[in-house]
């Protein structure tokens, strides 16, 4: 009986390695290539696509930069990556932790309407925000002045930070809830009021589901396709607009370093970012998964 329950134990551990190596392998082999690719010249790209590349070709990221204004888009979605995650954090961070924490008139209702805003799909919702928008807009220009809701930097961080507000404070929340109350005593009893004992005491506990909230968000506001080029329709564009707008051209163009210098551009933040927060990313994760 024990040989066959080791013998099962064995055969499941082979499984699961060659099931991780197998995924690890398909997630390194791509973005292993797009980086070599981006520092090949055009001319090798009609050969062997898996030959390593004769040299490092830097001029791809020039032209990147310069041609197809990857370097100006790198600079919008820097800024609204940023302003968005300071808009959410500045909300959902004393949210989740009264939610989590205290219990008043409405509480439930306000949790229940927030857990509802997780099963709502924003690419649903970006027509509806687009007309509101543009008629916002039409008004401010009635009254005689400049649009303002329509390509607008930080309009889009706002709308970025109201859409991820419900995972952001159910994540939150339920780090929050684990906690022991005896912190918060003990900060009253030394005369700390309700602000300070968040900021002081709660926050920097919540530390590590507060970095996994970041990263998540950050991924997430990164990328972000629909929504930015709903809403700005003229020059300002984020990376990932950019970025097709280049593939588009590059394709007719036939001028594929260029392309892969842009995709690089795009994924290399990301990936510096995750691997800089790995290991507060698996503690938050599984923190903040927590119930007590």
């Amino acid at each position: 009986m024990k040989k066959k329950e080791m013998s099962f134990n064995t055969l499941y551990k082979l499984f699961i390695y060659v099931a991780l190596i197998t995924l690890a392998i398909s997630i390194i082999v791509p973005v292993g290539w797009v980086f070599l690719a981006s520092i090949k010249e055009n001319s090798e790209f009609y050969g062997n696509p898996w030959t390593m590349p004769k040299g490092i070709y830097f001029q791809n990221f020039i032209d990147a930069f310069q041609k197809a204004r990857m370097g100006e888009y790198f600079l919008n979605s820097v800024l609204v990556t940023a302003l968005a995650l300071a808009i959410l954090l500045i909300v959902a961070l004393p949210a989740a932790y009264v939610l989590a924490r205290y219990r008043f008139r409405g509480s439930k209702l306000i949790n229940v309407l927030f857990m509802g805003g997780l099963f709502i799909n924003v690419n649903y919702i970006v027509v509806p925000i687009f007309l509101m928008f543009v008629d916002a807009d039409k008004w401010i220009k009635n009254l005689g002045g400049e649009g303002f809701f329509l390509n607008n930097l930080f309009i889009v961080a706002l709308v970025y930070a109201s859409t991820a507000l419900p995972f952001t404070i159910y994540l939150l929340s339920g780090f929050f809830v684990t906690i022991p109350r005896d912190y918060e005593e003990a900060a009253y009893v030394d005369g700390s009021g309700y602000f300070r004992t968040m900021v002081r005491i709660m926050m920097p506990m919540a530390m590590p589901s507060i970095i996994t909230v970041i990263l998540f968000n950050f991924l997430s506001f990164w990328n972000e396709y629909i929504i930015s080029m709903t809403l700005l329709t003229k020059d300002a564009k984020t990376l990932p607009v950019g970025l097709m707008q280049l593939m588009q051209a590059q394709k007719a163009a036939a001028n594929y370093g260029q392309l892969y210098a842009g995709l690089v551009i795009v994924m290399l933040p990301t990936l510096i970012l995750y691997i800089m927060v790995q290991k507060k990313l698996t503690q938050g994760m599984s923190l903040g998964g927590l119930k007590g």
